[in-house]
């Protein structure tokens, strides 16, 4: 990892046209394929909109962790307490930082606010069953697939269009009170 100094902080209502901006980048059309977690050849339209966005701001349950670094959002993701567990979305790093292990450092620090914040046992997502080289990346997280499988919303473009007829979404599962970060 080059010497970027990451500071996190929670999003604002100010912060949402950046954050889809960001998220858009690096899952959606040519600037996604900058990186490796682009969707471009699964998904068309876009990732999110400021709606969706702007709910995750607002939303008590939840919090939208910015990584910032010389005061430019370089990541962002979701964290929704749930009961036992912490769902975890909406994760996007930009594609010219994608594959310098700015990812892992993200996600720990995920991890550790969801332990911090809601005493989370459990750090949950769902991920399109497609994209195996992402199912890996986490795997080596320690995230374990779990079997159990969701239907893409086909026909809500706002998640979408998608290119192929088989997609689905398949849980994957960490336990955070088994100490050690990723």
């Amino acid at each position: 990892m080059t010497t970027v100094e990451l500071t996190y902080r929670s999003a604002t209502e100010a912060d949402v046209p950046a954050v889809v901006e960001l998220i858009e980048s690096a899952y959606r059309g040519d600037a996604s394929r900058a990186g490796w977690t682009t969707e471009a050849d699964l998904l068309e339209g876009q990732r999110t909109d400021p709606a969706g966005v702007a709910a995750v701001v607002r939303d008590a349950k939840s919090r939208l962790l910015l990584a910032e670094n010389a005061g430019q959002i370089v990541a962002c993701c979701q964290l929704e307490h749930r009961g036992d567990h912490v769902y975890f979305g909406m994760f996007a790093v930009r594609p010219a930082l994608q594959g310098g292990g700015f990812g892992k450092v993200i996600m720990a620090e995920a991890e550790r606010t969801a332990r911090a914040e809601w005493d989370a046992a459990e750090m949950r997502m769902t991920v399109i069953r497609q994209r195996d080289d992402l199912i890996a990346w986490y795997e080596r997280r320690g995230y374990r697939r779990t079997g159990r499988m969701f239907p893409f919303p086909y026909g809500d473009e706002r998640f979408g269009i998608p290119q192929r007829p088989d997609l689905e979404f398949e849980l994957l599962v960490k336990r955070l009170d088994q100490g050690g970060d990723a």
